[in-house]
């Protein structure tokens, strides 16, 4: 039997406000099992990219991606998660004892993230977030969690705004728009994890003269090397760096901010470019890149794309080469053949 979770505040037990996601990583066994109890129950079955398996039931949605990633969501998640995930599958109640499995999310500390580290186009953004107690746990509640793991913008955007309406939360976002990250890279030794450590130190600064008695702060690892901790002067405070921190809610509230204004940053330019902006630097972002070029020039394109980036470079001489003149033309407005 499993004990219903009760919030304490101001003395007096209050039920927790209702969940309404939830996600957690399975094993194979575990997906099995899960799908097997769906489709005993005949659930309605949904074909979603990148799912191994996906159900409908009235008042719940429940995904399986092919990471193992579950994902719950739905007006019944609370119940679906104790009265079913847990007992039957997970085989252990989870939900509810993240203050006794990792105490450490809910002391006063900073998170941090970033967003368009790996996108040709848009800006790169930092985020800092500083936060304990209540906030962490409401947000447990309301479902923050890692960025990518959320689908779909409006979520993506409530949850932004959750929390940063918190007064006792601290929120700082630095945006380097493709203009300035292109008059910043080479300054930094022409090496992105140096700009983007340089990014993480001016946020953590920043957000810390809000909340001074913070006295440690967590990054996912993204150098071997304590790249943000050489740019910070701050006494009495410790920066951890360790992979998937954005277990940690504070980190994953940071991944929020830092994800939300960077698609912003992208509906802006992309109403701009006139043409809704591709994310990652794969071939279809190149094509993209290749049509950008043509339609604005290559003066232009800095305006949109971080320009050291390989994917910019092969689509400048690629489209160079195929309409060299057009370029040679609208570079040099005064030329005419003939």
């Amino acid at each position: 039997m499993h004990a219903r979770r009760f919030s304490v505040k101001n003395g007096e037990n209050n039920e927790a406000p209702a969940l309404s996601s939830y996600t957690v990583q399975l094993t194979e066994e575990q997906g099995a099992a899960l799908e097997t109890f769906c489709r005993q129950k005949h659930w309605e079955s949904r074909e979603l990219a990148y799912t191994r398996a996906a159900f409908r039931s009235d008042g719940l949605n429940v995904v399986l991606y092919e990471s193992g990633k579950l994902l719950v969501q739905g007006k019944k998640t609370a119940e679906f998660v104790e009265f079913t995930l847990e007992p039957f599958i997970l085989g252990a109640a989870r939900r509810g004892y993240e203050e006794l499995e990792h105490p450490e999310w809910f002391e006063l500390h900073a998170g941090l993230d970033e967003s368009g580290k790996g996108d040709l186009f848009g800006p790169l953004v930092s985020a800092c977030v500083i936060a304990d107690g209540e906030a962490v746990r409401s947000w447990i509640t309301a479902g923050v969690r890692d960025s990518k793991q959320i689908t779909g913008d409006r979520i993506l955007f409530g949850l932004e705004e959750k929390i940063r309406r918190n007064p006792h939360v601290s929120c700082e976002v630095l945006r380097l728009v493709p203009p300035t990250y292109n008059r910043l890279y080479p300054q930094f030794q022409s090496n992105l994890n140096q700009l983007l450590a340089w990014m993480h130190a001016q946020c953590l600064q920043k957000a810390r003269a809000r909340r001074p008695e913070t006295r440690w702060g967590l990054l996912d690892q993204f150098s071997r090397q304590p790249l943000v901790q050489r740019q910070l002067s701050l006494p009495n405070f410790k920066l951890k760096m360790q992979p998937r921190a954005e277990e940690d809610p504070v980190v994953a509230a940071a991944s929020i901010l830092a994800r939300a204004e960077f698609i912003r940053s992208m509906k802006h330019l992309s109403q701009e470019a006139k043409m809704i902006l591709k994310r990652g630097a794969g071939a279809a972002v190149k094509a993209q890149a290749q049509e950008l070029l043509l339609r604005h020039g290559p003066e232009a394109f800095s305006s949109f794309a971080k320009m050291h980036f390989k994917t910019a470079q092969e689509a400048l001489v690629a489209a160079t080469d195929t309409h060299s003149g057009y370029f040679s033309l609208t570079q040099n407005p005064g030329r005419r053949k003939g």
